[in-house]
């Protein structure tokens, strides 16, 4: 499995997160879309058919994904008003 530090996967999911939130911000997408997508994307890693190093990969990257969207990473929280949802 890839290393866990490496710089190139942490920057590109910093630029992914960065993106995701500008996305909410302008309206374009809701916080419940950005989960959506995190979900999509955590489920293709766990896609049939792959050779055990790529399963336990894709299992360590979906498991990272799904963290991300528990703890809600990517939808920016603002204290004591509205989220761009209206809720």
């Amino acid at each position: 499995m890839a290393d866990s530090h490496d710089p190139t996967g942490a920057a590109a999911l910093s630029i992914c997160e960065s993106m995701l939130l500008c996305l909410v911000d302008l309206r374009v997408l809701t916080e419940s879309e950005v989960i959506g997508i995190l979900d999509d994307a955590a489920a293709a890693h766990l896609a049939p058919g792959k050779s055990s190093e790529e399963t336990a990969s894709g299992a360590a990257a979906a498991a990272l994904i799904a963290t991300i969207a528990a703890g809600k990473n990517s939808v920016r929280r603002r204290s004591g008003g509205p989220s761009p949802e209206g809720d």
